[in-house]
């Protein structure tokens, strides 16, 4: 009877996490171990603040877009080995900015999408052993910036291009053996990098004479290579370019990160708002300008003067004071308008007549 309230006890216990919503267990820290659970996806239970999960041994299905782990951006540790996972697609781990180990070793991959480790900046540890991998190429690693460890063993390589081996410079612990590497003519940037550093022996596959001996063993000449065919330290500006390149990854990808979710729209509106208020603003004013010039204009070309009165004019030659030139008068009035007391031209005559003195003979 004991034993059986005993069995009882024990497979609700183990019931429990299923029970809970998701088949994981969770200790104090923060550590969920979903591993063998035949999982074909991450729990949606799981609490969004752990620190370290364990998938492995299980048969997760890797989006083709997106972010795998969008729920657990406190992730420190992934553990992903032991699941079929032939592609990485781009930005597939693109939040989890503060993940500093990832495990992928035999997981069956033989293709990495140039953006696979976008926005993995703080990443130091990268486990990729036992894989299918054939080519390393340079994209895939420029998201890193602080890779210590890197484990390619047993994969496919057959050689490495020699920018990959000058960005694996800042890497500590490169891992390599049990590669079929291809001791030929290609493999002499490789067999010089391996000189520079603490490496552990890398031995040729192939050709057949060279099947098991060390690469950095080898020379130029065993190597196929002739003297202008070597292969020199990356130039400086080439390393200034991979620098910039990196840094203008991460800028592209902290931006992603902080700006506003899909749908909202961008924040260049109000500027756009800004330029058509100025440009209606700038041409209300043009606008007032050019109706104050013609309204001046006009007003002075309307701004007549009387005629001086016949009179008046007659009086002043009496007291032997001068009579205005035609030149003054003229600049007094030389608009060309007709005035309101415009004197006939032969009015004037008669007038002028009869002013002059009559003399009798």
């Amino acid at each position: 009877m004991e034993c059986a309230w005993y069995l009882y006890v024990c497979s609700l216990l183990c019931a429990w996490p299923a029970a809970a919503g998701h088949p994981c267990s969770i200790d104090s820290k923060g550590w969920a171990d979903c591993s063998g659970r035949s999982l074909l996806h991450t729990p949606d239970s799981l609490p969004g603040n752990i620190t370290s999960l364990d998938l492995s041994f299980n048969s997760l299905a890797m989006p083709r877009s997106g972010t795998f782990l969008i729920h657990f951006p406190s992730l420190h540790a992934l553990n992903l080995s032991h699941n079929i996972i032939p592609t990485l697609y781009p930005a597939v781990f693109s939040n989890l900015w503060a993940l500093h180990l990832l495990d992928l070793s035999s997981c069956n991959i033989s293709h990495l999408h140039p953006e696979a480790f976008q926005g993995l900046r703080n990443l130091d540890t990268l486990l990729l052993k036992n894989n299918k991998l054939q080519i390393l190429r340079l994209p895939a690693f420029l998201a890193f910036r602080a890779l210590v460890h890197l484990d390619l063993r047993n994969n496919d390589l057959l050689s490495v291009d020699a920018l990959v081996l000058q960005l694996m410079e800042r890497t500590q612990q490169v891992l390599l053996q049990g590669n079929p590497w291809v001791c030929n003519c290609s493999m002499y940037p490789f067999q010089q990098w391996q000189q520079q550093r603490r490496a552990v022996q890398v031995l040729c596959a192939s050709p057949p004479e060279f099947q098991g001996q060390e690469v950095k063993t080898l020379n130029f000449q065993d190597l196929g290579c002739r003297r202008k065919q070597w292969f020199p330290q990356t130039p400086l500006s080439v390393r200034r370019k991979l620098l910039a390149t990196v840094q203008r990854n991460d800028t592209i990808t902290t931006a992603a990160t902080t700006s506003s979710p899909a749908g909202k729209g961008g924040n260049s509106w109000p500027y756009l708002v800004g330029f058509l208020v100025a440009a209606v603003g700038i041409s209300i004013l043009i606008a007032l300008a050019a109706k104050c010039k013609l309204f001046h204009m006009n007003f002075v070309s309307y701004r007549h003067q009387p005629l001086p009165d016949t009179s008046s004019m007659g009086v002043a030659w009496g007291e032997n004071q001068s009579m205005p030139s035609a030149a003054g008068l003229q600049l007094e009035d030389d608009d060309g308008f007709i005035e309101d007391n415009y004197i006939q031209p032969s009015e004037q005559l008669q007038e002028e007549d009869e002013l002059e003195p009559h003399f009798s003979l």
